[in-house]
């Protein structure tokens, strides 16, 4: 179990729940004894203060609800994340908060992330959150680049899938945020069309070739001489995966960027 934010959240709707459904239960028919027990006045009935319901009572009644909403959403449907680092340059720049779809790959139980229900399996040219395999208590985003099956090589800055090069455009120079010396190319991964970034003259020290096994993905970062992915550590495990970001709902970086909000991520 991965002690996060979904962790505390569920356990404080389960706290305010408990508390809730134990006064209902048992503490407001006693409040109500004691109500009912007061001498009766030509104005109706007194109140003692035996029969006031506890502080701790009405902090639980107020925030259950708005947890268990909150739990709901994020468990089941939507999570929000913000990018912190700059691996996934063009696309996602560093302080854009973004959307996951969280049942696109399936229906999972909160906290424990089992799945329950199938939906649909991660495609080629995805943009994936998933727990980082090394240290699940992070949330690591990347795109997915290998399907269980196949075969993945990446020489002199080629990525290659099952023997054959990813074609890509030259766009031009990078002159955006987050990256200094950075050639923009334009890639079809199978029909998805997306922006990398390859910084020319810097040798690449990530090659190799890796046969993806069942059960898991092999993902990069679109920045490809700058990102931490599954060159280095490996495929990602179907188990560790979030979902899937779609939507970029704002982003802050000295200020609020306006243009980057409602942009899907491609």
């Amino acid at each position: 179990m991965i002690f996060d934010f979904s962790f505390y959240l569920f356990v404080g709707t389960v706290i305010t729940g408990a508390i809730w459904a134990l006064d209902a239960l048992w503490l407001a028919p006693k409040r109500q004894a004691v109500i009912q027990a007061e001498t009766p006045t030509s104005k109706g009935v007194e109140i003692s203060r035996g029969g006031k319901e506890p502080v701790v009572v009405e902090y639980a009644k107020s925030f259950f609800p708005v947890l268990l909403i909150v739990f709901l959403l994020r468990g089941f449907l939507v999570e929000p994340f913000r990018i912190p680092s700059g691996s996934m340059l063009p696309s996602l720049y560093i302080g854009d908060f973004i959307l996951v779809n969280k049942f696109a790959y399936g229906v999972r139980v909160p906290v424990l992330n089992k799945k329950i229900f199938p939906v649909s399996e991660p495609q080629r040219g995805d943009v994936v959150v998933f727990r980082y395999p090394r240290d699940p208590s992070l949330d690591y985003i990347k795109r997915i680049i290998g399907l269980p099956g196949d075969h993945i090589a990446y020489y002199n800055k080629v990525l290659y899938v099952n023997g054959k090069p990813v074609p890509r455009k030259f766009v031009g120079r990078y002159d955006g945020p987050g990256q200094t010396n950075a050639n923009e190319y334009r890639e079809n991964l199978d029909g998805v069309e997306h922006e990398i970034l390859l910084m020319p003259g810097r040798p690449s020290n990530l090659e190799g070739e890796y046969i993806v096994p069942e059960g898991m993905y092999f993902a990069m970062g679109d920045n490809r001489d700058n990102s931490n992915d599954s060159r280095v550590w490996g495929p990602v495990p179907e188990e560790n995966l979030v979902g899937k970001a779609f939507m970029i709902w704002m982003h802050w970086s000295d200020g609020v960027h306006w243009n980057r909000i409602g942009t899907m991520i491609d």
